[in-house]
Formats: C-alpha cells, structure tokens, sequence
C-alpha cells in the first residue's frame, strides 16, 4: 500500500497531534493525583445507567398528561376551591368531569 496514507496520519494531521504519542503515553500516579476527588454532589449530577441505558429521574411520564390552559372564573369558584386545600385543580378538573357526564378517573390510593 505504497504511496496511501493511513488513517491515523489523516486524522493526526487534522487535529494537529501525533496520536501514536498519545497512545504510547503511559500514566502514572502523579498523573492521577492532579484528578480531583469526586464528591456526593458530582454523583448526585450523574447519570444512573442500567445495561449502557440512561435511567430518567424525578416523576415518570403520566400515559394521558393534562394539559396545561388559561381559564377565567369567578373569584368565589376559585376562592372555594382554594379553600378545599392541596388538590384543588383536580377537583375542579372532577366537577367539570361531573357537569360533562364524563367518566371520573379514579385515581390509586398511596400506601
């Protein structure tokens, strides 16, 4: 193969390095004491993998997400439903279900 170049040359030549140097290079402990030591806040910024898979964090994606709108009502409706507490939107969202003659979602009790 006289006269072609290889790989490495081309590719040694575009980054401006000679790559069998890089690869010849050996390290050693000084080498690794310049590596800082990771702490519980770079683990807690990584990414978890299963079998070379990312795994997603936080609250898994809903099968039929809500979506998100801008509705004006009466301040006493919203004041009431306030009033009710946490979980306010999704009994408005139960009412309305009820006022349609829609099927109500039953949703599953947390143990």
């Amino acid at each position: 193969m006289a006269g072609k170049k290889s790989v490495t040359a081309k590719r040694s030549r575009r980054l401006g390095s000679d790559l069998k140097k890089v690869d010849a290079y050996v390290l050693t402990q000084a080498d690794y004491d310049e590596i800082p030591e990771l702490t519980d806040e770079d683990f807690a910024r990584g990414t978890f993998h299963i079998g070379g898979t990312p795994v997603p964090r936080g609250r898994p994606k809903s099968p039929a997400p809500k979506s998100a709108l801008s509705l004006r009502l009466d301040p006493d409706v919203i004041a009431y439903y306030r009033g009710t507490g946490r979980g306010w939107q999704s009994r408005i969202n139960e009412t309305l279900r009820k006022a349609a003659k829609l099927p109500v979602e039953k949703k599953a009790k947390k143990a």
